[in-house]
C-alpha cells in the first residue's frame, strides 16, 4: 500500500476509536473535545482527497467551521447550563466493548470479502476505500447505537454527529472525484439540526432538571 494510502487508512481508523472515546466517556465536556479530534480527522481526510477534486476543499472549510468551531461551542455552552456528568446509559462500558467490537470486525471481513458486490465503482473496491467503506459503515451503525442506549440527550446529540461522520466518509471514499460530491456534504451538515437539538435539550433540562431522555415520557399535551 502506497503511504497515502496507509495515511488514509490510519486516519480513517483514528474515526473508529475516537467514535468509541466519545461514546463512553462519562464526562460530557471531555466527550466534546474527542468530537473535536474526530471533526480534525474528518477534515484531514476531506483535504487529502482534496488534493484530486479541488472542490472538496470548500467542504474541508466548511466541516472545520462548523463541526470544530460552532458545533462544540454549542455543546460546551449547554453542558455549562446543564452538568457535564452523563446519565447513566442502558447498556455499560462492557456491554458497548463487546458490541462495538464485533460490529467493526464483521463489517470489515463483510466489505473486505463482499466488496466487490458492495462497492458501486471499480475504484471503491481497492484500498484505502475498501477500507474506509467499512470505517464509514461501523460509525454510521455506532451512531446509530449512541442515538438508542445513551440516555443522556447530549449524548444522542454527539450519536448524530458520529453517524453523519460515517455518511460523509463514505460520501468522500466513493466518490471523492464527482464535482458535486463537496455540495453534497456542505448541503447535508447537521449544524442546524444540532443546533434545534440543543435547544430543546435546555428547555427539557429547565422542566426536568435533567437531560435524561427517559423523561421525555413526561411530556403531555
Amino acid at each position: 500500500m502506497e503511504p497515502l494510502a496507509k495515511l488514509i487508512s490510519a486516519l480513517s481508523l483514528s474515526l473508529i476509536i475516537t467514535a468509541y472515546l466519545i461514546i463512553e466517556i462519562k464526562n460530557l465536556r471531555y466527550a466534546t473535545y474527542v468530537n473535536i479530534l474526530q471533526a480534525l480527522l474528518m477534515c484531514s481526510l476531506i483535504v487529502i482527497f482534496a488534493g484530486q477534486n479541488p472542490g472538496l476543499y470548500s467542504w474541508a472549510l466548511t466541516v472545520f467551521i462548523t463541526k470544530v468551531i460552532i458545533i462544540p461551542f454549542l455543546l460546551l455552552r449547554t453542558i455549562r447550563r446543564t452538568g457535564a456528568l452523563e446519565v447513566p446509559p442502558v447498556i455499560g462500558y462492557f456491554g458497548s466493548i463487546i458490541f462495538i467490537t464485533l460490529i467493526v470486525v464483521i463489517l470489515y471481513r463483510v466489505t473486505h470479502r463482499y466488496v466487490d458486490f458492495i462497492a458501486p465503482t471499480p475504484l471503491a473496491t481497492q484500498e484505502p476505500f475498501r477500507t474506509n467503506l467499512a470505517v464509514s459503515l461501523a460509525l454510521f451503525i455506532m451512531g446509530l447505537y449512541c442515538i438508542l442506549v445513551r440516555r443522556d440527550a447530549i449524548k444522542t446529540v454527539l450519536g448524530l454527529i458520529i453517524l453523519q461522520n460515517g455518511v460523509h466518509l463514505s460520501l468522500v471514499s466513493l466518490v471523492p472525484l464527482l464535482e458535486e460530491t463537496g455540495i453534497i456534504g456542505i448541503v447535508t451538515d447537521v449544524v442546524i439540526a444540532v443546533y434545534l437539538l440543543l435547544y430543546i435539550i435546555q428547555g427539557v433540562y429547565q422542566k426536568f432538571g435533567s437531560t435524561d431522555t427517559f423523561n421525555l415520557k413526561g411530556l403531555r399535551w
